[in-house]
């Protein structure tokens, strides 16, 4: 196997970027005017690359399968973006930024971007303001904040919980304005199905029109990957259903390093699932976790009858409930990383304490918040003896300024007034932690061929805070690559135009071309969803959050056998020429079945526990299950950086201290 070269500047990491900056090669205007870049994707990361890209003078062409890159799945994101502005007053500093998050991370992240990331971090917001982005703000009119899981202090900033789209809506204006000077040019509803490379270079794409089924060749100078992550591996994740992994798996076959493709991130506030008949899980905003206290009864009897409809969650008191985040993590309580936050819940739904039918649900509650702001509103208004009815109305209007679309979402979907009642919340697959290897410049092992925002493995380790998924697409797309795909693009002025008419171009279409046509001419006796579902179950119990040597070989062969099935039986209707969510879909699994396998592979050769994810064999902290099984410097991070309170005390192993230098911790990658 190839070293990997990270590329990582020498020096202190706090002056890695700016040293790195003043000497780095450049294109001067002339000549960017003679330069194509194409960009797989267009949501946060994506979007904000192709605007800056076009906004420096290079000829930008930009493919999403969605009608308008509008729909990216970033959208979806609600909470906030983190920034080290330090607005609040209370500490924040870039380092502390850098520090959570590699803390976070489970020290598994390449400090050096880290670093990098949570310099530009405060430029994003100035960015997004600058565009119109509708951040909220405080009674005074400056930007507010609030606080995240995992952290000490007030960084996120927000827009309600529709932050991610109103940062893509910005990203989106940038693109337009740039469409109609002519400097993007924009296939929608278009599906990059493989890579070209020319004497080892990525020189283009072959894409699908989706709705004609068209197979295009599209050459460029350089080509930019930014197609989110891979958790519908899972088939249930908190992921738009059309969130797939082919621009990264298609690169990835062409020569394109993978690393720490195992690590995914669990979400803690996800919506349960209700029945084997769901396709998604919805998202609930981490941010719910400032105000909601997360709990469950304390008595299996009182689980029993609520669970059989005879008690109400409402009907228990203060004592006969146990906000296990507040007592096992009193530092953080309910804001404690969302790998720990996940784990917790798993563990007391485990235990026999899961609230809802499945078992596979504990309580957020609202209510200590309402009658919190309910008692703090009173008095701002001159209330005095203000009535239980008046404080909770003061209160809930504040609640649901903070978090009113999120409430109604979720009453929407569960048919429950989160007000009155507490909302229920299990784990879910979210966000991708591994993906792409990419240097410090983000490019992958293949020259020429970058790739930026979740789709690659560099900024989070193996667990991601709240809020940092926004700031890494946005920091990578508006102020990261625009430096670094410069120094290749410098020896790229005389190349001339790329030709599409070349035998590696005639190859990779003819493989595509294969590929669909196998899939409308095999009729098979199963449907693609049929072999999706059966591939996401096995990740989520053999992969997933708990995870042992035993069940990870058993998924090795039991994913390998089901690809060898679907590709005998899939039956994939309609034709190769037309608009066909089908076909779409074939090949989306088929990419998925290879993945997982590797997943599987990967999961198998670390031995840790790590990020959202159990190891066996599991210990006894305090007389609960930690979930914890090998004792050295990395493990039991969530123990000792999250100051559990549990007993015997000689469970807290480690101290872990963060090394500043230029140690980059080894990142498994298969070829």
């Amino acid at each position: 196997m190839s070293v990997l070269d990270s590329k990582v500047p020498k020096g202190p990491l706090k002056t890695k970027w700016t040293d790195y900056k003043n000497k780095i090669n450049l294109v001067n205007p002339a000549n960017k005017r003679n330069i194509d870049v194409i960009v797989v994707g267009t949501g946060l990361a994506g979007g904000s690359a192709s605007a800056t890209l076009a906004e420096l003078g290079y000829n930008v062409k930009t493919f999403c399968y969605q009608d308008s890159p509008r729909r990216a799945h970033s959208i979806a994101a609600q909470g906030g973006i983190n920034a080290a502005k330090n607005y609040q007053g209370d500490g924040d500093s870039t380092y502390r930024l850098f520090y959570d998050t590699v803390k976070g991370g489970d020290y598994r992240s390449r400090e050096a971007n880290v670093y990098r990331l949570a310099e530009v971090s405060a430029n994003i917001i100035d960015q997004c303001v600058a565009q119109g982005v509708p951040f909220a703000r405080d009674y005074g009119g400056l930007l507010d904040n609030r606080s995240f899981g995992g952290v000490l202090v007030s960084r996120t900033f927000y827009a309600k919980g529709q932050t991610g789209q109103q940062l893509l809506l910005g990203a989106y204006s940038a693109m337009n304005r740039q469409i109609a000077r002519g400097k993007i040019t924009p296939f929608n509803r278009h599906e990059m199905l493989d890579v070209v490379k020319v004497d080892g270079k990525a020189r283009g794409i072959i894409a699908r029109n989706l709705v004609t089924g068209e197979i295009e060749r599209h050459s460029a100078h350089a080509v930019v990957i930014a197609s989110g992550g891979y958790g519908n591996v899972y088939f249930l994740s908190t992921n738009a259903m059309g969130s797939n992994a082919t621009a990264a798996w298609k690169i990835h076959k062409k020569g394109a390093f993978f690393a720490n493709p195992c690590y995914t991130q669990i979400h803690p506030t996800c919506i349960p699932r209700s029945g084997d008949y769901q396709s998604k899980l919805t998202l609930m905003s981490e941010s719910l976790r400032n105000d909601g206290r997360i709990w469950v009864p304390k008595s299996l009897d009182d689980v029993k009858a609520i669970r059989e409809g005879k008690k109400k969650p409402t009907d228990l008191s203060e004592d006969e409930r146990d906000y296990y985040l507040e007592r096992r993590y009193p530092a953080f309580g309910n804001l404690v990383p969302r790998d720990v936050a996940s784990r917790a819940a798993k563990e007391r739904c485990d235990a026999g304490y899961g609230v809802n039918a499945t078992g596979e649900a504990v309580y957020l509650d609202f209510a200590s918040a309402i009658e919190r702001y309910g008692k703090e509103q009173a008095k701002i208004h001159n209330i005095t003896n203000a009535s239980a009815e008046k404080i909770y109305e003061l209160g809930a209007a504040i609640v649901k300024a903070k978090y009113g679309n999120l409430f109604q979402m979720y009453e929407k979907i569960v048919d429950q007034d989160p007000y009155k009642t507490p909302m229920m919340i299990y784990p879910a697959v979210h966000y991708t932690m591994g993906g792409v290897w990419v240097d410090y410049n983000l490019m992958t092992t293949v020259e020429g061929l970058y790739c930026i925002g979740e789709a690659n493995f560099s900024d989070h380790g193996a667990n991601r805070l709240g809020a940092s998924a926004l700031m890494q697409g946005l920091a990578d797309g508006y102020f990261v690559l625009p430096y670094t795909i410069g120094d290749y693009l410098s020896h790229e002025i005389r190349t001339g135009k790329i030709s599409t008419d070349s035998p590696e171009f005639d190859a990779a279409e003819k493989e595509v071309k294969e590929k669909i046509n196998f899939f409308i001419k095999n009729k098979g006796l199963h449907s693609v969803d049929y072999y999706h579902k059966k591939l996401g179950k096995i990740m989520w119990d053999k992969c997933g959050m708990s995870r042992n040597a035993e069940g990870l070989k058993e998924a090795m062969a039991e994913i390998k056998a089901l690809r060898e099935d679907f590709y005998k039986n899939v039956s994939v209707p309609g034709n190769a020429n037309e608009l066909n969510a089908e076909l779409e879909k074939a090949g989306r699994v088929a990419d998925f079945l290879e993945l997982g396998e590797l997943f599987a592979k990967d999961a198998l050769v670390r031995e840790e526990s790590c990020g959202g994810h159990f190891r066996e064999e599991s210990v006894e902290i305090g007389g609960e299950q930690a979930g914890e099984a090998k004792r050295n410097d990395v493990d039991f991070a969530f123990v000792s950086a999250w100051e559990y309170k549990g007993e015997p005390a000689d469970a807290v192993l480690h101290k872990e201290q963060l090394e500043f230098n230029e140690i980059e911790l080894k990142q498994r990658s298969y070829k």
